[in-house]
């Protein structure tokens, strides 16, 4: 037996992983919140001025008061340690898009030569890590390491719990020595803040003068594939880079969509309810659950919260999951296409707004056609994604995700907004002259008796559509699994600022301060955005040859790949964006374009190597010891005067040439190298990625034909289908 034939055999002879607690006396609910130093949790620790202070910071994004920094950073310390705590760590999320942290002991020597724990205001407040050390797009120099970790006090602190031990983590934004900002977080504060100064233009104009913080709102559905940790020890190709660059299709895929919603293999449910209750205790409110398209893949999606604490929940989401697949001896892949030719995963970031006064922003309600205020919200998402539809396109470009945008299985490269059928006739209504009537919800009756009748909506779904409205929020569809959702969360704050920033200056333009004049001016301003803007709204099937002509003919730009996408950061009009609102300046903008396009040519960089290796250390030798095999049964049939038949070990012998041809033609493109990072990004897209696709073609041929015990690499079948 060969080393792959070993792993299925064990695979097979798995036992089922025995629970660590009784869950019929420990009920996961319960544990909500157990590990985060949380509003409730500070309430009772904290004098009541602190408190006050601490919570009108959180719920309103004022300043934070330094002076009471110490007498938080005791509190925390104490609950901390009760928890088992005996390191506390800074949490960042740098240009990578994953998670840093750097741990230090609460322990301080005394001069009697015990130890005591100390954990003071300065140090919750601020760290030091080297900031030239991540991605910084220039920035910072190697000989310029200087960087601050600075304390998110809108992101409650949570113990993070190991087997040996256990830790406080403090989120916290990351910037330079020079003060700009290095990560993911900044610019959402930032973006969050810009839009609330917005927003609350409309809120007046609508008399509401509560002036209670108005914050984005985020519920990211998150895909991933599980696989067994055993397969994926003979898989180089899935350890180095989250996906498999070789292997044929199985003869079973997802064509029969049984794997859809269906049962939960128990090892994957056992993994499931662990993650879950990890999630819980960090107060991470995760609700759905379910098997996804294709076999092997599932979904996990939360309820919302604000863009900021949702933004830190996610990534703490995919730490978990790759955690906790390790204790039942899975991997967890997040690759947005780690199996070729069968559904790739995507991050769906459901999108919100409201406050305490108002509720959710985006709530229609049963007569949207009377609901200006929700209409002239609406408005401003349609205007911001025409204008900066390219900017949406740019902020989900990476190399996993041009596997998965356009291929059937996610949106394309194209930005439209779905409206659904209700809220396109009530705009449509607009640009006529005014609307006087909503598309009524109805009732289904399913003609059974002993069931009962079932609420209709107003509007169908389309899952086709890159920014979709389902009901009450915007989904935008086209995030990579992989990615960070912070990038378009900080997009879509900032085109909506933007956006709403203009229909209050129109609308109080129009009346002049004379508030009898609002519902016109509204009508004047929608109308007036309907006829500019229109051309965004798209209800039909996304994925059709006829949408892409449609789409060129109303001057929607279609950018296919990342080298094509990520140049708009640095277009004229997103500078002046994102400098105007005070998000992101020319200079960090800069570094993130350099940043992204680096991490885009590494990317490539590291699957052309890793192509090169396996073709020439596994598939070859594999092929050749068949090529053996055959070429010896045929030469003693041939000695013996029996027929024999030689077409096998000739298309062998002709793919084996094919291969050597491939990988050579790859190391040539590979050695192409620019000064010019768009030159190298593009052609690392335009010929290293094809060469690439030209070995794994005649490697994917070669499997179909080698004998299945001289295979090594485990095939999609073993994948995908063993659990």
């Amino acid at each position: 037996m060969n080393a792959r034939s070993k792993a299925v055999a064990a695979i097979n002879q798995r036992k089922p992983v025995e629970t660590t607690i009784n869950f019929k006396e420990v009920y996961s609910i319960d544990r909500f919140g157990a590990n985060v130093f949380s509003m409730s949790v500070m309430k009772k620790r904290l004098p009541k001025d602190i408190f006050k202070s601490v919570k009108n910071t959180v719920d309103n994004f004022t300043k934070l008061d330094p002076a009471i920094a110490n007498v938080v950073a005791n509190a925390m310390k104490d609950w901390a340690i009760e928890k088992g705590a005996t390191h506390y760590a800074h949490v960042f999320f740098p240009l990578t898009g994953a998670t840093a942290e750097k741990h230090d002991s609460f322990l301080v020597p005394d001069l009697s030569g015990n130890a005591i724990a100390e954990f003071s205001g300065k140090t919750l407040i601020q760290g030091e890590p080297d900031a030239s050390s991540f991605p910084n797009g220039g920035l910072r120099q190697t000989f310029e390491a200087r960087g601050y970790t600075a304390w998110d006090v809108t992101s409650p602190a949570y113990i993070m719990e190991n087997p040996n031990g256990a830790t406080l983590c403090i989120p916290t934004a990351f910037l330079s020595w020079t003060g700009e900002a290095l990560d993911k977080k900044t610019p959402i504060l930032r973006s969050m803040q810009a839009l609330n100064t917005q927003a609350q233009r409309i809120l007046k104009l609508f008399g509401d003068h509560s002036n209670k913080m108005i914050a984005a709102t985020c519920g990211a559905e998150q895909e991933y594939f599980l696989v067994d940790k055993l397969l994926i020890s003979l898989r180089p190709d899935i350890q180095a880079t989250g996906r498999a660059l070789f292997g044929a299709a199985s003869p079973k895929g997802q064509e029969f969509d049984d794997h859809y919603f269906g049962a939960i293999p128990d090892r994957v449910i056992a993994f499931m309810f662990d993650v879950e209750r990890e999630l819980y205790k960090l107060g991470i409110p995760v609700k759905t659950r379910h098997n996804e398209v294709a076999p092997g893949q599932f979904e996990i999606a939360p309820i919302f919260e604000t863009a900021n604490l949702a933004t830190d929940h996610q990534q703490l989401t995919m730490v978990t999951l790759k955690k906790v697949a390790k204790k039942y001896n899975m991997e967890c892949l997040l690759h947005e296409k780690p199996f070729a030719g069968v559904n790739g995963s995507g991050k769906h970031v459901n999108y919100s707004l409201g406050n305490e006064s108002q509720g959710n922003l985006l709530d229609p309600g049963e007569t949207p056609h009377e609901n200006a205020q929700f209409l002239v919200f609406c408005a401003a998402i349609i205007r911001g994604v025409h204008k900066y539809s390219k900017l949406l396109r740019a902020v989900v470009a990476s190399a996993g995700n041009d596997h998965r945008l356009g291929a059937n299985e996610a949106p394309p490269a194209i930005i439209s907004i779905f409206l659904g059928e209700q809220l396109a006739d009530v705009f449509e209504q607009i640009k006529n002259g005014g609307a006087k009537s909503s598309k009524k919800a109805g009732v289904m009756n399913i003609g059974v008796d002993a069931l009962p009748p079932l609420p209709m909506d107003a509007g169908d779904r389309n899952r086709t559509s890159p920014f979709a409205f389902t009901g009450n929020r915007f989904e935008f569809r086209a995030v990579g699994a992989d990615q960070s959702v912070s990038g378009p969360l900080v997009a879509i704050n900032t085109i909506f600022a933007e956006s709403i920033d203009y229909i209050a200056t129109e609308i109080e333009k129009i009346m002049a301060g004379d508030a009898s004049k609002l519902n016109s001016a509204v009508q004047d301003v929608l109308k007036k955005i309907i006829d500019e803007h229109g051309a965004i709204i798209f209800n039909g099937d996304n994925y059709t040859d006829e949408w892409h002509k449609e789409a060129a003919r109303r001057g929607l730009p279609n950018l296919k790949t990342t080298p094509e996408a990520l140049p708009v950061l640095v277009d004229d009009d997103v500078k002046v964006l994102f400098e105007k609102y005070a998000v992101l300046s020319t200079v960090e903008l800069d570094s993130r374009y350099e940043t992204y396009l680096e991490q885009y040519i590494k990317k490539i960089a590291v699957e052309s190597k890793v192509t090169v290796e396996m073709a020439d250390t596994v598939a070859y030798p594999a092929a050749c010891r068949y090529q053996k095999e055959l070429a010896e049964s045929c030469l003693k049939m041939k000695e013996l005067g029996l027929e024999y038949d030689d077409v096998t070990l000739k298309d062998l012998s002709s793919l084996i040439k094919g291969l050597k041809s491939a990988v050579g033609d790859l190391k040539k493109k590979m050695a192409h190298t620019s000064s010019d990072a768009l030159d190298e990004a593009k052609a690392c897209c335009g010929q290293i990625a094809p060469a690439m696709k030209n070995v794994r073609d005649v490697v994917d041929q070669l499997e179909a034909i080698v004998a299945d015990d001289l295979w090594p690499l485990p095939t999609y079948q073993e994948m995908l289908f063993l659990k």
